[in-house]
């Protein structure tokens, strides 16, 4: 695994990368890599934070494991390249946005535009085995993810996290409230949106309307 990430996170969480558990994870991920299809591809393993650098960071996104079929997968959680079919999840998040601000469900589930203005789509665990969900838990991925949240919530001010679903609110204890918005719901899978609680979250709007009272400006979402 070629750990090339953007210089301004190298400053902030660039010593997870000498740690033992990190010399353990690259060595897994590079022998899953050879050994088995993995995703997603080697050189988007780090590309949340190389489309979003530390120092512009306004919102985060926590996600908890890279999608596991064929061609989803971009290092971006949520998020699937263009003409890649919208997985569930992400045609629930589309709603809401269009429900929230009025803005027409997009012709591509490619996220980068929201990433490039500052939200930073970070899944927990950031690859996985083919057709394998959270094949590659537990073995210091969610370790080397908690230092990026704990960073950001230690050496910046006025973000947005927002956590979709028990996993993620799990990383809510990571975040100083006193500095930063967490923005709380169910999952948007359709298991959990159907039950309610989803529809109707505002995150989007409530998210923006933050950003604004404190001087930045808002995601296109």
């Amino acid at each position: 695994m070629d750990v090339k990430i953007e210089e301004s996170w190298r400053q902030h969480i660039g010593e997870e990368f000498d740690k033992q558990y990190f010399v353990d994870l690259t060595n897994f991920v590079k022998e899953e890599y050879l050994r088995t299809p993995c995703y997603p591809p080697g050189r988007l393993i780090f590309n949340a934070f190389n489309l979003c650098p530390f120092d512009d960071v306004k919102v985060v996104i926590i996600g908890q494991d890279p999608y596991h079929e064929p061609g989803q997968a971009m290092g971006l959680s949520f998020s699937v390249p263009e003409g890649i079919t919208f997985p569930p999840s992400l045609i629930n998040i589309f709603k809401e946005i269009q429900m929230d601000l009025g803005t027409p469900m997009p012709a591509t589930g490619d996220l980068t535009r929201w990433a490039k203005q500052g939200v930073l789509l970070l899944n927990a665990t950031l690859t996985v085995r083919a057709h394998q969900a959270a094949s590659h838990q537990r073995k210091g991925w969610e370790q080397f993810t908690d230092a990026a949240i704990q960073a950001l919530s230690k050496d910046k001010e006025h973000l947005v996290f927002i956590l979709w679903g028990g996993y993620a609110r799990s990383k809510a204890k990571l975040i100083d409230t006193s500095k930063h918005l967490i923005l709380e719901s169910v999952h948007p899978s359709p298991l959990s949106a159907n039950r309610g609680g989803w529809f109707g979250n505002h995150h989007f709007s409530r998210c923006n309307a933050y950003l604004q009272q404190n001087g930045i400006a808002p995601i296109q979402w």
